[in-house]
């Protein structure tokens, strides 16, 4: 039996120093935390709309304001993660979450609808997969891949269930009541999972590999700005996929529940496509992996906007969509890793992720303002599938360079 005292367990890559209820914690988290603060509102987008009035581009701008606001708070958040940790975190951040969607749900107006996303926002970059990547990576050490992939296979389930879900309560309650009662739901599993199963001793941060030097000097070298870019181009053409592929099918003649369930159809893509991450890994490269992945999101776009129908044959192409989602999704997990170690992970990965999600904040309003004048939704996805094909262009081009990729990910 190793002592507690061991460098392994002090690090925290030894299997004891992991605490059993993180990882089931924050799979049952995530798929909440996702599908409610997420997933619900393409869902009820058409029906807020329909009952205040608002338009559809200033409701959704109030959407985007709170993956901003996610983007803008994630670089701090990740620095504190890196130091204590992800209990007080993602506790409060469900909290606030919680909060957040109530007062979603009560808005009188636009100016406190948009300050309820507001808080939302602060509330996604506290719970959603930022944090949960951090915490992960800490405590499982060498064995972070499987973890996540846990993880992500459970969060892929989020749209699955809740998009149906939100889409039967809204049958027959207001989208009010249905953004109410989901916030009881979000209450009721991410506050005491979190409160209860990250208290655990957070353990120290492994030294950093020699070749990678100081965390600045990583985020101002080429390789990190190139990828940041790509990871950009790509992550703004992913959401817009994400939040337009609803009134897409609209647009095809398929019913919004039908919509509601290609959508969740491709959450379980989703979760199908992250079993393959693993195995990927093992057999490519980071950089040609990169490219590949980010490529086929851009031909899975370009079907959606191709392919007129039937609705069935769209559907499947939202699952295929969704597969290779799982997969960026893991890409992103592991892309500071696979470089540049873990010593710094929460900052690197806030700060490599930053701008994707700042791009996906202006996903969800770009796209439903670009469609219009583009000609309608098939247009936008073929715009997007243009963006993620620089995205590949520019991804293949970031190497690292002076053997900066860890040795066992070359």
């Amino acid at each position: 039996m190793p002592d507690a005292k061991a460098p392994e367990a002090a690090t925290g890559t030894g299997v004891r120093s992991r605490p059993r209820a993180v990882l089931p914690a924050l799979c049952a988290t995530q798929i909440t935390s996702w599908g409610i603060v997420y997933y619900a509102f393409p869902v009820l987008l058409s029906r807020i709309t329909a009952d205040t009035g608002w338009s559809t581009s200033a409701t959704t701008a109030a959407f985007s304001l709170a993956l901003l606001v996610s983007a803008a708070t994630g670089i701090p958040i990740g620095r504190v993660l890196d130091r204590r940790g992800p209990h007080l975190v993602m506790t409060g951040g469900s909290v606030l979450a919680v909060l957040a969607v109530l007062t979603v749900a009560a808005a009188p107006n636009l100016p406190v609808f948009f300050a309820a996303w507001a808080a939302a926002g602060v509330a996604m970059a506290a719970t959603f997969y930022q944090p949960a990547f951090a915490a992960l990576t800490r405590w499982w050490g060498p064995d972070r891949i499987r973890a996540l992939t846990v993880l992500t296979l459970a969060g892929g389930l989020a749209s699955t269930v809740f998009a149906p879900l939100t889409a039967a309560l809204a049958q027959h309650l207001s989208w009010r009541s249905t953004y109410a009662a989901l916030a009881v739901i979000l209450a009721l599993i991410t506050i005491p999972a979190h409160a209860l199963a990250l208290r655990a001793p957070w353990p120290p941060a492994p030294p950093a590999p020699p070749a990678t030097g100081k965390g600045t000097a990583v985020t101002r070298s080429r390789p990190f700005v190139v990828l940041a870019v790509a990871f950009t181009l790509s992550g703004f053409a992913m959401y817009a996929v994400v939040i337009g592929l609803v009134p897409l099918l609209q647009e095809r003649g398929a019913s919004t529940t039908a919509a509601a369930w290609a959508l969740g159809l491709g959450g379980a893509g989703q979760t199908l496509g992250r079993t393959l991450y693993a195995g990927l890994a093992a057999r490519t490269s980071v950089t040609a992996r990169t490219t590949v992945l980010i490529a086929l999101g851009g031909a899975t776009t370009a079907a959606l906007a191709l392919v007129p129908g039937p609705v069935p044959l769209l559907v499947l192409l939202a699952v295929l969509a969704g597969v290779v989602r799982g997969n960026l999704t893991l890409l992103q997990a592991t892309a500071v890793t696979d470089r540049w170690g873990t010593t710094h992970y929460g900052r690197l990965s806030a700060l490599l992720t930053a701008p994707a999600t700042l791009a996906a904040a202006l996903a969800p309003w770009a796209g439903a303002a670009l469609a219009g004048p583009l000609g309608g939704y098939d247009r936008l996805f073929l715009a997007l599938a243009g963006s993620s094909l620089v995205a590949a262009v520019l991804a293949r081009s970031a190497r690292t360079r002076g053997g900066a990729v860890l040795p066992e990910h070359r």
